[in-house]
């Protein structure tokens, strides 16, 4: 049996990997290139449309990124016990596709963040049963490879969706430094078919796959109980990195202030977009590379590499003076994610067992967008009280006590917990 589900595998693998992980990438490859015509402008949207103070722009962001963290906790949970991930990630995608046309009709910042946490709602279902899929269709040895091409499809996605926002803005409203009502209300129109496309395929092409259960000694005399590792305590090193990833992610606030910097800094508005594509395009081309070379030297080596860049690309942001600088940040900026995104989703994956991966995984998204929401209100404070380089030192500074933290507390699996292919 093993042999057939092998044989069976290896004849229908999609770049070397199982058809799973490419068509989940493909499916967010296309939700990005929605979701970054839709909603990766909405602080320029607030702030140069409708006035909107920074401190409002970062309560939003953090409550935008905070509102998933509960659902990926439970729906994560959910996924074990239901055994049903598909089910949870279509659901996840679909929720976000209906939210996003709103959009076109919001006057007010209150209704911009309704929306935006609904599309946040959908995201929290989604991204642990999402992720356990992934885990489930890769082998241990080639766990990084198979985050990491997601991660790559998702941040190409990322780079058209802001390839054709770029078109958009030039056509409606040619150059300038802000943003205009006609330009945004065009790129929420253009979003529409990329997330209607991304869940077709999510319920065609993806397969949920049965998971082994690991055998369990049985005394004489006792009846026999199926087997099953979910209610087993999770290992210390795993609790130890969320509390490291919490850590670090209270200095890692919402990316509406990379944007909100660089338009502080005079850079126009077509150049913002571009400098995203490019943070994108090095994101994208990175992932990859680093989650194979994860799974040959170690997830910790390269999620420490992941932080030491981050922490200088953040100095820089708060010492950057000139445009070219800016470039610069913005593809180092995408250097960390391809360093960083996809192999800790490997990690967990290596410190956890088979029955509790989607429990982890909610954990793990939802620690991270937890710590966002007061991440992004310090910023927005910082910002205020003294100015915009400020939030940018102390995220440098909490990245280097979390890559201490990691390099002291947190050892490395000689053999992961689970080999995938349940």
């Amino acid at each position: 049996m093993a042999g057939t589900v092998a044989a069976e595998t290896k004849s229908k693998k999609i770049w070397g990997l199982h058809p799973n992980v490419f068509f989940l990438g493909l499916t967010s490859l296309l939700t990005d290139i929605s979701s970054e015509m839709t909603f990766t402008l909405v602080p320029l949207f607030l702030a140069n449309v409708l006035g909107t103070k920074t401190a409002i722009v970062g309560l939003i962001g953090g409550l935008s990124d905070s509102t998933e963290a509960v659902l990926k906790i439970f729906s994560g949970r959910l996924s074990d016990k239901l055994h049903r991930p598909k089910l949870l990630t279509v659901c996840g995608y679909s929720l976000a596709t209906i939210a996003k046309p709103f959009m076109y009709l919001a006057t007010s910042w209150g209704a911009i963040t309704a929306i935006r946490l609904t599309d946040r709602v959908g995201k929290g279902i989604r991204v642990a049963p999402r992720d356990a899929l992934i885990a489930d269709s890769s082998q241990a040895e080639e766990r990084g490879r198979s985050f990491g091409l997601r991660q790559a499809m998702d941040t190409t996605g990322a780079v058209l969706g802001l390839a054709l926002a770029a078109v958009i803005i030039y056509a409606v409203q040619g150059g300038g430094l802000q943003l205009s009502w006609e330009s945004y209300r065009w790129l929420v129109l253009g979003g529409i078919i990329p997330a209607v496309l991304a869940v077709v395929v999510l319920l065609i092409f993806v397969q949920e796959k049965e998971r082994r259960h690991s055998p369990t000694p049985i005394k004489s005399g006792q009846e026999r109980v199926l087997p099953s590792r979910s209610q087993a305590p999770f290992d210390t090193r795993f609790k130890l990195f969320l509390v490291i990833i919490a850590i670090f992610t209270l200095g890692k606030f919402s990316d509406f202030f990379i944007i909100l910097r660089a338009q502080h800094l005079n850079v126009p508005l077509i150049q913002v977009v571009m400098m995203l594509a490019l943070f994108n395009i090095t994101y994208a081309l990175t992932a990859l590379p680093m989650g194979i070379l994860s799974d040959k030297v170690g997830r910790k080596r390269l999620i420490i590499l992941g932080w030491s860049i981050y922490a200088i690309i953040y100095l820089g942001f708060a010492l950057a003076s000139n445009i070219w600088q800016i470039w610069l940040l913005f593809a180092g900026y995408g250097l960390y994610y391809g360093a960083f995104e996809g192999v800790g989703k490997a990690f967990v994956a290596d410190l956890v067992p088979e029955e509790r991966r989607g429990t982890a995984y909610g954990l793990y998204n939802g620690v991270t967008s937890l710590a966002l929401l007061p991440a992004s209100l310090i910023a927005g404070w910082l910002w205020g009280a003294s100015n915009p380089a400020t939030p940018f030192y102390f995220g440098a500074v909490v990245a280097f006590l979390a890559m201490f933290g990691i390099m002291m507390l947190v050892k490395e699996p000689s053999h992961p917990v689970g080999t995938g292919y349940g």
